[in-house]
């Protein structure tokens, strides 16, 4: 038996996630028994030791697949975890990893393809297919040549090769073997070390692990509960601000008041600080800054050629100023932090800045300065954007669908009633057609359409043979656009997401807007608990109209898919707006 945690680690009832030597196992305690069993979900590979205990019921918190506690054998199905034997002794955490056995595997075939056996667009030597690819519509043009070379072929930056992949089969493969098998593309990880801003989210290895863990129990449902008076306090100042802005007639950029809304929860959530740039004139500091990363980290990650190392352009200059801004801004919450804890030593953490200050990493140290500071900076630009250009995403579909818009809102009365704000987690829960709405906007517009990984050791994918180092590119929206996959998959038809619907296909599990396996978005619940506060809050209280046509509206890449050119008018409901009225006033000079 190998030593996996100390005892004192897993005091409570659990479950927790473990890793020794690479095999992540869940231990929890139910009944008075410490149990272990294998610790990724067979669902889609979660880790189960980010879920929840109720009960004696062990629950994923990805897909709420729920297994008993005692046995590991899933209700509703036929899957079983596969056991482990646990003891403790000499305040030791004892488990036979061996009875486990084979815990990842690649596909085996007996004739086998180089990469360079694949079909892809052709190049030219040495530079491949740079000068067929335009870097803010990188995501399109990859699913343009999917549809030309099928779900697995071959592309290159420079003389690089890179794996494009969109078969959901081997997508899911790839995102479950990691860490163990592919990794972050090496590219992304540089580009996050040369900016300073190393975290959580291009960490790898054993240096992942301890990040990953605090996120995910900052992000907790539980934490979600006790904060849910503190988003309902963020979006009540959303709701006035759109109110000011009906009143005015206004034109509203849609994207930069929701960064508004999604920065100021991240930072109230994650920090334990109050910025409210919804209502506070000049606090935007955050949001400028954060705009300038972005760009020029997509630039920097996806680029042959580093060439930021040698010549510095007005883009990575400013971005250093904007790094160097943030620092000095996050360094005063750090000391803020320390002094609150210090007068409080005894206190347990109540935020994720506080939880990295006494946390320590894979080797037992304190996180150093640097890496305190880059997980502070990669929680505000997973909690910035995605969210925001989703709820944003939302917005232009919505106003295609007057049908849709007419169904949320009879939803929005009849369980709302006089409230213009969800006053509670539960009351959220009871909105089945606003987070339909949400799961469909992601499935047509997901903000992640690529994942750029790479393999760390000799793989493969069916037939083909990846040597270590190969550069892979999972690209997500495909599947989710086949009609084999989704009934009339070109519409957007949230009643596809309610159980009682019946409109064709639906194969929710090619469908991955937070990604899959151990590395699934950690933020996953806080981020769909926000768009259903923010489409109840909008739609219940407003009527939207776009300014200008649908084709002004366009998607661009910048590491995340964006809408540009997304400008609105509301009203407040029961008023018409600028186009009823002139229909109206058409009908009365007839």
């Amino acid at each position: 038996m190998q030593s996996v945690a100390l005892a004192a680690d897993i005091s409570g009832p659990g479950p927790y996630a473990v890793s020794f030597e690479g095999v992540d196992l869940v231990l929890l305690r139910t009944r008075g028994e410490l149990r272990a069993f294998a610790g990724r979900c067979p669902h889609q590979g979660a880790l189960l030791g980010e879920g929840d205990l109720d009960g004696d019921d062990l629950v994923c918190r990805n897909h709420q697949w729920r297994f008993n506690a005692q046995t590991g054998r899933r209700y509703g199905g036929p899957q079983t975890l596969r056991h482990c034997p646990v003891i403790e002794r000499d305040g030791q955490v004892l488990c036979d990893i061996a009875a486990l056995g084979e815990v990842t595997s690649t596909s085996r075939h007996s004739a086998v393809r180089g990469v360079d056996e694949l079909r892809g667009p052709r190049g030219v030597p040495l530079a491949g297919n740079i000068f067929q690819i335009r870097r803010r519509q990188l995501h399109s043009i990859v699913e343009r040549w999917r549809a030309d070379y099928g779900s697995i072929f071959v592309m290159r930056l420079g003389p690089r090769p890179i794996v494009v992949v969109s078969e959901p089969r081997l997508s899911t493969q790839i995102l479950r073997a990691r860490p163990e098998v592919f990794r972050r593309a090496s590219s992304i990880g540089a580009a996050f070390d040369g900016m300073g801003i190393a975290g959580v989210f291009s960490a790898e290895g054993e240096a992942w692990r301890p990040q990953r863990r605090l996120a995910v129990e900052a992000l907790s449902q539980r934490h979600l509960q006790s904060f849910f008076p503190s988003l309902q306090l963020v979006t009540a100042r959303l709701l006035r601000r759109l109110q000011a802005a009906a009143d005015r007639g206004e034109v509203v950029d849609v994207v930069e008041l929701i960064k508004r809304y999604t920065v100021d929860v991240t930072v109230l959530l994650t920090f334990g600080y109050d910025i409210n740039t919804l209502e506070q004139s000049g606090t935007d500091i955050i949001q400028r800054r954060l705009e300038a990363i972005f760009p020029v980290l997509s630039r920097r990650a996806f680029s042959a050629v580093p060439l930021w190392r040698f010549i510095r352009l007005p883009s990575d200059r400013r971005l250093d100023r904007c790094v160097a801004e943030l620092k000095d801004w996050l360094a005063s919450l750090v000391t803020d932090a320390r002094s609150r804890m210090a007068g409080d030593p005894e206190g347990a953490p109540r935020n994720f800045l506080e939880a990295m200050l006494v946390a320590r990493d894979a080797a037992g140290l304190p996180f150093s300065n640097e890496m305190i500071f880059g997980n502070l900076v990669n929680m505000l630009l997973a909690g910035e954007d995605t969210t925001a250009y989703t709820l944003a995403w939302t917005v232009h579909q919505l106003c295609e669908s007057r049908s849709s818009v007419d169904s949320l809102g009879d939803e929005l009365d009849r369980v709302l009633g006089e409230r213009a704000v969800p006053s509670s987690v539960e009351l959220t829960d009871r909105l089945p057609y606003s987070a339909a709405v949400a799961n469909e906007t992601m499935r047509l517009r997901p903000v992640a359409p690529l994942i750029f990984l790479e393999s760390i050791v000799d793989t493969q994918l069916d037939d083909v043979r990846l040597p270590a180092g190969t550069a892979v590119l999972v690209a997500t929206r495909p599947p989710a656009l086949d009609s084999s996959h989704f009934g009339h998959p070109a519409r957007f038809q949230p009643e596809r997401w309610l159980e009682a619907m019946d409109i064709g296909a639906h194969d929710a599990s090619v469908h991955l807007p937070f990604g899959s396996g151990p590395r699934v978005c950690p933020g996953r619940s806080l981020a769909l608990l926000e768009m259903k506060l923010v489409i109840a809050t909008l739609y219940k209280n407003f009527r939207v109209e776009r300014q200008g046509e649908p084709t002004e509206v366009h998607e661009e890449f910048s590491f995340t898919m964006l809408p540009r050119g997304l400008h609105v008018r509301v009203y407040r409901r029961g008023e018409l707006s600028s186009s009823a009225k002139t229909r109206v006033s058409g009908s009365c000079e007839g």
